[in-house]
Parts: C-alpha cells; structure tokens; sequence
C-alpha cells in the first residue's frame, strides 16, 4: 500500500488546495483510467519553459544550440529520476499490480513521468509562478552546479564518454557522400553504434561538422 502524500507535499514544500490534482499526477496508466498521462504531458512543457527560461538568464552568451544541450541535460529522464528518488517519490506512486510485481515504483521512465505530472499537478492548482517556484527548488541543486564549460563538451566527446561508462565499443564514423566543388564541399557522414544498432546521418561544410553533427543526432537517440 502506498504512503500518503502528506509527507511528498512538506518535501516539496507545496501545499495543495485540491489534493484530488496531487492523487491523479501519482497514479500510473496500470492502475486505471484516470491516470497521469495528460499531467506528464502538461507538466513537460512547463518544465521545459522554465529551464528554457532560467539558463536564457543565466548564461547570457550562450547560443541557440549550447542552450539547447543545457536544457536537454537537465530534463532528461535520468535528470527526472533522480529528483524524484531525492524525494523517494516512488512510495507515493499508485500502480497497477503488474508494474508493482515487476519493480515500477523505481523504474525511471516512470519516476521522471510522475516529476511531470506533479509540476502540472500544482500548475493546475494555482497556476504558473507557483510551479514554476516548484521547479526551481526541485532543480536547485542541478542549476546551482552547472558549468557551462564542462556541460557543453562537443557532441563526439559526449558520445564517446556516455558508451565508455556504459563499457561499451566507440562509435564508427564513416564518409557516405562527398558533394560540391573542391572548396565548398559538403559531407554527409555515418556514425553508428553496433551494439546498439543504431546509426545517424549529419552533413556539414568539413568531414569534422558532419561528424559531430551525426554524433549529437545519435545522442539525442540514445536520449529518447
């Protein structure tokens, strides 16, 4: 049997106004109809606006894609999961009883889902500052230690250091096509992982561009 959520609410240092909203962000799809799908889908957006927002202010000089990779860093399931053991939001969790059998209160795609749904939850009881208030504290500790020159490390290097923690094989780059003139070529290269099976395509102006451009679109697979 779950535990009541009075203790998740002090944790979170948000009190709700209609506890009916904290219920149904808990409850997983297994344990019925009325569940949080919409939540997750809600309360992602609204994270991911407010990220967007606070690393906008934060790192001024930033551009587009360095801002991109920051976001995405913070609001990736892992990231999710993690807040939400901090909060051992897993004992709060209403689930079905083969996702309980089977170990989902600490399955992280369904943790990171229930820190959406519970961003939406409060969103949905009293709007946009306090959840936005809510995910602030929630990612303190995430914000207040990002470097941006340790977190935008080129995408090859990323990719390499994410297989070698996993112990796995590197990855292989390889030239599919070599097009233009001599001095305004442009190359679209392989990059592909075998144990994994999967490989990306990117293109750009050098052999070096295509590569890390294929690099990064197979992290971002990996990702999702």
């Amino acid at each position: 049997m779950r535990e009541s959520a009075d203790r998740l609410t002090q944790a979170i240092g948000y009190e709700f106004h209609n506890s009916g909203l904290i219920d149904v962000a808990l409850t997983h799809r297994s344990a019925g109809s009325i569940n949080n799908e919409r939540y997750e889908f809600l309360g992602d957006a609204i994270l991911g606006f407010v990220i967007a927002d606070e690393l906008f202010n934060t790192f001024p000089e930033a551009n587009e894609g360095e801002l991109s990779r920051l976001r995405a860093g913070l609001v990736k399931r892992d990231s999710l999961a993690e807040i939400a053991r901090g909060l051992e939001l897993g004992k709060y969790l209403n689930l079905g009883p083969g996702e309980l059998r089977s170990g989902g209160e600490s399955r992280s795609s369904i943790l990171a889902d229930a820190v959406e749904a519970l961003i939406a939850s409060v969103y949905l009881d009293s709007g946009y500052n306090e959840s936005r208030q809510l995910i602030l504290r929630l990612f303190n500790q995430k914000l207040s230690n990002l470097s941006i020159n340790s977190q935008l490390k080129d995408p090859k290097t990323r990719l390499q250091e994410y297989l070698q923690a996993k112990k796995m094989q590197l990855p292989k780059y390889s030239i599919v096509t070599t097009t233009g003139v001599q001095h305004k070529r442009t190359f679209t290269v392989c990059c592909y992982i075998d144990e994994l099976n999967l490989e990306t395509l990117g293109t750009g102006s050098s052999r070096r561009n295509a590569e890390q451009n294929a690099a990064e679109m197979l992290l971002e697979s990996i990702e999702k």
